[in-house]
């Protein structure tokens, strides 16, 4: 069993063993390399994502130097600047004022809309598929589908969308922990590239609004919300990034376990009323989100130890989400697993707003793909990206 060891290829492999050791050693743990402490149980981070003494970020009541922190180099400030103003990395006042605004988007009503058009898209990309026999999942199907409806959300053209994944994928790079120089440089180039294209649209916008959502920010901008342009532009980037980022990936992984698993595959293509549970169960099982990180803003005890401020605390999501004394048989696939609260989706104020559309996204992929190639198998053994926190493949070979 590898240790846990973020950098590591076997562990990257599987991190599940290594996790059930940090469980069995105790309920928090400070790891030197990141200079983090590792919560491993589903009970604490489950509290702990709805603590306010803790906080996405600390610059809302702290300096850089009154927390004890340095500064991030003024190179990376581009980056900065666009994360630091969305709401995944704001704190109340500014978080509630814009998480209200684009909730309005997501709301039940309108993500059941967009339902046939998901559907639709899902079967048009598997017919695709189908009809060359053989490709890769994660770029036939699993990036497209996501992509095109977020895209499709926000207004940005069909001709303009094709580096919109690259820049994601870059900026995400920076997510990772301790993230190399050239990644750096990576996701602060993207960071420009897409700040300054989604400024020239806004532009667009303000002079020819549609009916899309950056066209909706823009008006609530000219009503009360007052959402600076930066907050737009933040917004947009962030809504594209989570809005296929965890997908995507939860796609390529989930059909990696299937095919891991025949018999629960076989399971499922007996019985598609199983595609609600097998989502759920999916995105436990292997969760593309592996780590939420979280600013300690006022002293917290876990388990005797006292956590002070200005330190960081890292929840291990793939560690909770097999957290035995949660989960029965947590190493078990189990498509019909009745009881299943995973936090794939996170919890509290940062709970994903997107989470209804993305499970319809991922229903419509799967049963696009189980009705029309009820045969699809694995072509070759996927290689798993470099990377930590967000856990996925460079690509899936099948067959059809």
């Amino acid at each position: 069993m590898a240790a846990f060891d973020p950098w590591d290829p076997a562990f990257l492999a599987d991190p599940y063993p290594s996790y059930a050791d940090l469980r069995g050693k105790g309920r928090v743990h400070f790891y030197e390399p990141t200079r983090q402490w590792l919560v491993p149980h589903h009970a604490e981070v489950s509290a702990l994502l709805r603590e306010r003494r803790l906080g996405r970020t600390y610059q809302h009541r702290f300096s850089h130097e009154d927390f004890g922190r340095t500064a991030p180099p003024a190179e990376h400030e581009p980056f900065h600047t666009l994360n630091d103003h969305g709401m995944l990395d704001l704190e109340p006042p500014d978080h509630t004022r814009i998480r209200r605004l684009v909730s309005k988007a997501f709301t039940p009503r309108t993500v059941e809309q967009l339902k046939p058009y998901v559907t639709r898209l899902a079967g048009e990309l598997v017919d695709q598929l189908v009809q060359k026999g053989s490709g890769d999942l994660l770029t036939d199907v699993a990036e497209p589908l996501p992509v095109a409806v977020i895209a499709e959300m926000l207004g940005i053209p069909e001709a303009d969308r094709a580096p919109l994944r690259p820049w994601s994928a870059d900026i995400c790079g920076m997510y990772e922990l301790n993230p190399p120089q050239d990644v750096a440089a990576r996701a602060v180039r993207a960071s420009v590239e897409f700040s300054g294209y989604l400024r020239e649209l806004i532009a667009e916008r303000r002079e020819n609004p549609g009916d899309d959502l950056i066209s909706g920010l823009i008006a609530a901008h000219d009503e009360d919300d007052r959402l600076t342009e930066q907050e737009m532009i933040s917004t947009c980037v962030l809504l594209l990034n989570a809005g296929h980022e965890a997908t995507v990936n939860a796609t390529v992984n989930g059909w990696y376990a299937l095919f891991r698993n025949p018999d629960q595959l076989a399971a499922l293509r007996a019985d598609h009323t199983l595609i609600p549970s097998a989502i759920e169960e999916l995105m436990r099982y292997d969760t593309p989100l592996q780590l939420f990180e979280r600013w300690v803003l006022d002293d917290i005890e876990i388990d005797g130890t006292t956590i002070p401020r200005g330190a960081e605390i890292a929840m291990l999501f793939g560690s909770a989400n097999h957290d035995p004394a949660v989960f029965q048989a947590p190493e078990k696939l189990d498509l019909a697993r009745k009881d299943n609260p995973h936090i794939s989706f996170s919890a509290g104020i940062h709970y994903c707003i997107g989470a209804p559309l993305a499970r319809i996204e991922l229903a419509a992929s799967m049963a696009a793909l189980l009705e029309k190639a009820p045969g699809l198998a694995l072509a070759a053994e996927p290689e798993r990206k470099p990377n930590f926190v967000i856990r996925g493949l460079e690509g899936l070979a099948v067959e059809v």
